[in-house]
């Protein structure tokens, strides 16, 4: 960066280079100057793209300091990560995550631009004028479904909310991300919720397990832990089901709710696995703990007992999609739509064991860590 020297009108300055000369004549008369130092990366330029690489993308514009992403980190100022420190700055933040591993991932900043870049509108992205009336046992089954979702939608977008605020500034690439998170699960409330009310329904049954999943979830120590029951057990399984939604669709407004949701929630549970690889790469002394949240996951997925699970047995929800996969609600139609349904719970079970290995815990599957009852699915 070029700084023009202008003519020099004041005897009272001396001619030497415009910054120097600013701050001998600044020091001098008492005036605090240190906001003019200049850092060590100004007047690089980072690459800013163009429209067909995707723009100026967050992961391209830190370099220098401003790219130095600390293992720990004592700002309490809220000081944006590689500005000048001020040190009559107050405290303004208690932030218990100062750790990089209590919630770091290499691609977070990816992630986010993801997330802002297939942004999508309810109202105008879904093709409500293709609803159509629909036999009464099959709107119901929709609209309970659509309850379920809209319910367990609302958890999975309050659950992340406070760790946004317990998460220090100098790690902004996972707090933002969280916020884009936040921003795609009240979306799918609203989709799921519109979807109930659109086509002469309405809101069904509450489900009964609401307070085990915010229990289950909201106990969580620590991010690790939460982040291991949120994107990985549950946005994971929910995941499964959006990607047979075509199965449980009986228009094109239902295909497009089911596909941009499981574009939304994909991006949830990458997040969950690339944290978990982030912690068992760089804090290997976590593994162990890690595997006894892996441990609780399984029984909650084999038992058939995970309240975020849409498809476990005994539940509203599990018939309706038993109805909307089979047909209708007579004995035949159901039982057709329970054979469908195993395949969805295979099919869970299967991404589950893949997430684990790609996040680094995959010895599980090895060396007989892992509940035994999973192979009871992927042979059933």
């Amino acid at each position: 960066m070029a700084i023009e020297t202008r003519p020099n009108t004041n005897p009272e300055l001396p001619d030497e280079s415009p910054y120097e000369t600013l701050m001998a004549y600044g020091k001098e008369r008492g005036y605090k100057l240190d906001w003019l130092q200049l850092p060590d990366s100004l007047g690089s330029h980072p690459d800013i793209g163009d429209s067909d690489s995707g723009g100026f993308l967050l992961q391209n514009a830190d370099l220098g300091p401003f790219s130095q992403v600390p293992d720990s980190s004592n700002n309490a100022t809220g000081k944006p990560r590689g500005a000048i420190q001020r040190n009559s700055a107050p405290r303004v933040g208690n932030y218990p995550i100062r750790t990089k591993s209590d919630i770091w991932l290499r691609n977070g900043a990816q992630l986010y631009e993801e997330a802002i870049q297939r942004q999508w509108s309810s109202a105008t992205d879904i093709p409500w004028s293709s609803l159509e009336e629909l036999p009464d046992e099959i709107e119901r089954a929709e609209c309970q479904l659509a309850t379920f979702l809209t319910e367990i939608e609302f958890v999975a977008g309050d659950v992340p909310g406070r760790w946004i605020s317990y998460t220090t500034p100098d790690y902004y690439e996972p707090r933002m991300y969280l916020i884009s998170q936040i921003m795609d699960e009240a979306r799918h409330l609203d989709v799921f919720r519109k979807r109930a009310l659109a086509n002469g329904g309405g809101l069904m049954e509450q489900q009964k397990s609401n307070a085990a999943v915010r229990s289950v979830i909201d106990s969580a120590r620590d991010f690790t832990e939460m982040s291991a029951r949120l994107h990985i057990a549950g946005e994971g399984s929910v995941l499964s089901v959006f990607r047979m939604g075509e199965l449980m669709s009986y228009n094109e407004a239902e295909k497009s709710i089911y596909r941009l949701a499981a574009s939304d929630e994909s991006r949830h549970v990458a997040f969950g696995v690339m944290h978990l690889q982030y912690v068992s790469q760089t804090d290997p002394d976590r593994k162990e703990e890690i595997h006894t949240y892996l441990d609780d996951i399984e029984i909650g997925l084999t038992r058939q007992a995970d309240p975020q699970n849409p498809a476990v047995r005994g539940t509203a929800s599990n018939t309706a999609i038993s109805i909307l996969m089979g047909g209708g609600a007579d004995d035949a139609s159901i039982e057709e739509g329970q054979k469908m349904l195993l395949a969805v719970r295979q099919r869970q079970v299967k991404e589950y064991m893949q997430r684990v290995r790609v996040a680094g815990f995959g010895e599980r599957f090895e060396n007989g860590r892992a509940n035994a009852a999973l192979d009871d699915y992927l042979t059933a």
